[in-house]
């Protein structure tokens, strides 16, 4: 029997008709011959709703009694599905984190999934029963409570997936599949019918809400196919697989954007060796992820250092920041939160020449001014102020004629 892990996210599972709907769809699964492992998110909005009494609570509320908070509403959701299936009946049986269990290392926030015990699971599925599954939680060797970080659901089902070494993966959301951008920005986005592990990966990291960043990590590196598609219709969605031959083919597959960023600034810092690290090192200690950097030329032996963090990290990194500044002597730290990272992905970018310019000419003509730039391989992101999103977005979606059918080589 073909094996099948499928991950509802919060708008699929927003009510008890919802979690009824979700039920319908996985007794279907079962019942075409499958064995159905499910894992889902906590409702829609309830997250946010006990992050936002962790944070009447403390001004930085972090650490195991935070991922003691939020963790609790996935076990709601699983509950719930699971009396639905047995109202059905159907065999079935909710798991949370620590009884599967997932075991992860105890950094509380954004833990990693060191481990995936499967016995419990396969013993379930073994007695014709569906085994569903908190998303997001996890347990670390002392026993406490862990959290994988926002949208750690996806984390959850791929990694469950390569664990139980299932046949597929289906991510259930609220869009029909992986856009060329998105379709609220752009009326003639189009559905990829399947895109690369890698330019998936890029585009997750930028900003694409579809699928979290280290779920298709996972994926990538355990070859796990990954099918996202909508819980509210039956239309095909979009294969995450290898990439093939005919990929190679468009230049640029995706725009992105991403206005979840914040820009932190250190002037006049003493260009000698070691000042970076002093630097960034706090930051890694308190498990705040910085993404672009960029360094100027030095001048009189002092040069500044920007980089960028997300929003919600943005405070405790000016902290932090501010503090070694002083201590190497900088001049001063600013930070800006009014900015947005805009980028292009495409796995043809490799073989061909031009993207870039092209990129720049567009957003220049536009009179869009670009702070930072970063690259690899497959992409290209250019930091802007904030209020040009949209525009960024519409022009480059345009530029490199992502709305029409077939493949944009480079003319």
């Amino acid at each position: 029997m073909p094996l099948i892990v499928q991950k509802y996210g919060g708008t699929s599972v927003a009510g008890v008709e919802r979690i009824k709907n979700v039920a319908g769809r996985v007794a279907r699964t079962h019942k075409d011959g499958n064995k159905v492992v499910v894992v889902l998110s906590a409702m829609s909005g309830e997250t946010n709703r006990l992050v936002a009494f962790a944070n009447e609570a403390s001004e930085f509320p972090v650490g195991r009694e935070y991922d003691m908070i939020v963790s609790t509403g996935e076990q709601v959701t699983i509950g719930l599905l699971s009396l639905v299936l047995k109202e059905m009946g159907l065999k079935a049986r909710s798991f949370a984190g620590h009884q599967v269990p997932i075991i992860t290392d105890s950094q509380f926030g954004s833990a990693r999934i060191e481990h995936i015990g499967s016995e419990a699971i396969m013993r379930e599925l073994a007695s014709g029963g569906i085994a569903i599954v908190a998303g997001f939680q996890g347990v670390d060797t002392d026993g406490n409570i862990t959290t994988l970080g926002r949208g750690g659901s996806d984390t959850t089902a791929v990694a469950l997936a390569a664990a139980l070494n299932a046949d597929l993966c289906e991510i259930y959301t609220d869009v029909e599949g992986v856009y060329t951008t998105d379709p609220n920005i752009c009326n003639d986005a189009r559905k990829l019918a399947k895109v690369s592990y890698d330019e998936m990966l890029e585009m997750a990291s930028l900003g694409a809400k579809v699928l979290q960043t280290r779920s298709v990590e996972f994926a990538r590196k355990y070859n796990v196919p990954v099918m996202v598609r909508s819980s509210f219709t039956d239309t095909q969605g979009t294969l995450v697989c290898k990439e093939d031959i005919e990929m190679e083919k468009v230049v640029v597959s995706g725009v992105t954007y991403n206005k979840d960023e914040a820009k932190i600034s250190v002037l006049r810092v003493p260009d000698r060796p070691g000042i970076a690290a002093r630097l960034f090192k706090p930051l890694t200690e308190a498990g705040i992820n910085v993404d672009m950097i960029v360094q100027n030329i030095s001048h009189d032996a002092h040069t500044d250092l920007t980089f960028t963090v997300s929003k919600s990290e943005f405070k405790r990194a000016l902290k932090l920041v501010k503090e070694t500044a002083s201590d190497i002597e900088a001049k001063e730290v600013v930070g800006d939160p009014n900015i947005a990272k805009v980028s292009i992905v495409g796995a043809g970018m490799r073989s061909h020449a031009g993207v870039a310019s092209k990129m720049f000419d567009v957003m220049a003509a536009e009179g869009i001014n670009i702070q930072m730039i970063s690259t690899s391989e497959i992409k290209i992101s250019c930091v802007v102020d904030v209020k040009y999103t949209e525009l960024a977005v519409r022009v480059l979606h345009d530029a490199f004629e992502l709305g029409k059918e077939e493949v944009n080589e480079e003319r």
